[in-house]
C-alpha cells in the first residue's frame, strides 16, 4: 500500500493594507499496490487537483459571500476526466470537480472523506462513480 500526501496553498490580499489571507487543503490517500506508471501517475494528478480545486472553490465561495453573491454551482453533468478506474461495475467515474465540491459539502457537515468512502464500500472518496457522487450532493444540497 501506497500513500500519497497532496497539498495545496494560496495567499491572497485581504482588505486592510499589507494584509493577506492564506488558505491551504492537503489530503493523504492510500494506492493500491500494483498500479503502472501511468496508473499512479493519474492517481497523483488526480488528487492534487482535487485538492487545488477544493481551495480555489472556498476563494470563489468567500469572494461570492463578500460581495453578496450565491457560490457557484456544479454543473448537473460534468464531463468524465482522465483515465481513472470506475471499480468492478464498469460505471463512469465521479469527476475530480464533482468530487471536490461533494468533499466541499461534506467538510460543512463535518462529514470526513474516509466516512463517505466507509458509507460505499470503497478505499478513497476518488473511487466514487458519477452517480453516487451526484446522490450525495444533491441530497445534501436538498437538506
Amino acid at each position: 500500500m501506497l500513500k500519497l500526501n497532496a497539498a495545496y496553498s494560496k495567499k491572497v490580499p485581504a482588505e486592510g493594507e499589507y494584509t493577506s489571507q492564506s488558505y491551504h487543503a492537503s489530503i493523504e490517500v492510500e494506492l493500491p499496490d500494483g498500479l503502472s506508471q501511468e496508473q499512479l501517475n493519474d492517481k497523483i494528478h488526480a488528487t492534487f487537483a482535487m485538492v487545488r480545486e477544493s481551495v480555489e472553490a472556498e476563494l470563489g465561495e468567500n469572494n461570492a459571500h463578500k460581495n453578496g453573491e450565491l457560490p457557484p454551482q456544479e454543473p448537473a453533468n460534468p464531463a468524465p476526466q482522465g483515465n481513472r478506474s470506475a471499480g468492478s461495475n464498469n460505471a463512469v467515474p465521479a469527476s475530480p470537480k464533482q468530487i471536490s465540491y461533494l468533499l466541499s459539502l461534506a467538510n460543512r457537515r463535518g462529514i470526513t472523506p474516509q466516512q463517505i468512502a466507509a458509507q460505499h464500500n470503497i478505499a478513497t472518496v476518488d473511487q466514487l462513480t458519477k452517480r453516487q457522487c451526484s446522490a450525495l450532493i444533491e441530497q445534501w444540497k436538498a437538506a
